[in-house]
């Protein structure tokens, strides 16, 4: 299979889709690598390294997508890339569609088969392919929110840790999946005031075992959001229905009740956010103020230690790009349904049914796209 990887374009992107390491196992194994000139830069791998592992340097975007069976990126297609799709080609990537009407149309119009990282699953329930990353922008989460309540960049002036004889930062964090219980991690680790909220048991009994008095858990309803909402120096939104828009957990009447220079962290701006006054923001401008509470809402916080990242994702999804370059995509999809719930467009059609939901646009079910 011609497989191609170009640089991506998202304000300060800074990922790639495959490494060189990746493209020396997708040409061992006979397929032809086809790599923009400079797509490795941001994670310190240059032209020269692709070419030694295998792959086949070209000048610009446009030729790679006009040749390659399968396209292999890090974020979601940009307008101009979306409009070098064809009809049959595979794109292999992150897509976050759900909050993302104008993204979706496109790819239903460009005819391809669009596999999403985001929806593919395992055989514990989990989502392998977003955990390397959702565990990167947990831990980010708290170095973004401890850096957002500095005074100068128009927070409280708190530090997480306090010091000996002044109380530490009150830090809450909605949801104790793999965001969540990251972003505990780290704001534990600096010696914060952590609570972790979180709507199963199981989870909460989870997170008392491993943190035992390092952190608190309370279950998560209307009450105890809104009193720790109210109570907390830094407030991070880990919360996600898999393929779905999230949920506006903290509304704007809610902000009236917190501190003056607090701080928002909603690292599910991907799935359009779990604050209510939450937009997308850039790793150029990340922050705004609303009603005294600052807002960081960067849609692609990974991207900013780039070469972690990289090397985290490829480590999960190399082997699914051998298998579909290795079978095609319909038997690849046909033999792996872990695989196969990764399909989100195909020929026209909204495969998965969270996307069609929340878009109100016609299902067709995966498996119709295999016969």
């Amino acid at each position: 299979m011609i497989v191609g990887t170009v640089k991506e374009i998202k304000n300060h992107e800074y990922r790639v889709g495959l490494t060189p390491e990746s493209v020396h196992e997708l040409t061992a194994h006979g397929h032809h690598v086809l790599v923009e000139s400079g797509a490795g830069e941001g994670i310190g791998a240059s032209d020269a390294l692709y070419e030694r592992a295998g792959a086949e340097i070209i000048a610009t975007a446009a030729a790679i997508f006009a040749t390659a069976e399968m396209i292999v990126k890090v974020k979601e297609p940009q307008s101009q890339e979306r409009a070098m799709l064809r009809p049959g080609q595979i794109l292999y990537t992150y897509l976050h569609l759900a909050p993302d009407p104008e993204q979706t149309r496109d790819l239903i119009a460009s005819g391809a088969t669009c596999i999403a990282y985001e929806t593919v699953t395992d055989g514990h329930g989990g989502l392998p392919l977003l955990k390397p990353m959702s565990q990167v922008a947990g831990r980010m989460a708290i170095q973004a929110g401890a850096t957002a309540l500095e005074k100068a960049h128009g927070g409280r002036g708190v530090l997480l840790g306090g010091v000996p004889g002044v109380l530490p930062a009150k830090v809450v964090v909605i949801g104790g999946g793999v965001v969540g219980f990251n972003a505990a991690q780290m704001a534990v680790g600096l010696g914060a005031d952590v609570t972790i909220l979180d709507r199963s048991p199981e989870v909460l009994e989870k997170l008392g075992m491993y943190f035992e008095a390092r952190a608190k858990t309370r279950f998560s309803n209307r009450a105890s959001l809104a009193e720790c909402v109210a109570d907390a120096d830094l407030v991070v939104g880990a919360v996600l229905i898999p393929g779905a828009a999230a949920p506006k957990l903290v509304s704007a009447a809610m902000l009236q009740t917190m501190k003056k220079g607090a701080v928002l962290v909603d690292v599910a701006i991907d799935q359009g956010g779990c604050f209510e006054t939450s937009h997308a923001t850039t790793h150029a401008d990340p922050t705004y103020i609303v009603d005294g509470i600052v807002h960081y809402c960067v849609a692609n916080m990974p991207g900013a230690v780039a070469r972690t990242s990289t090397y985290a994702l490829n480590n999960v999804t190399l082997p699914h790009a051998l298998r579909i370059a290795e079978q095609g995509w319909k038997a690849a999809l046909r033999h792996d349904p872990h695989l196969r719930a990764g399909l989100n467009i195909w020929d026209g059609k909204v495969t998965y049914r969270a996307v069609a939901d929340d878009l109100n646009l016609p299902y067709t079910p995966a498996e119709e796209a295999l016969n």
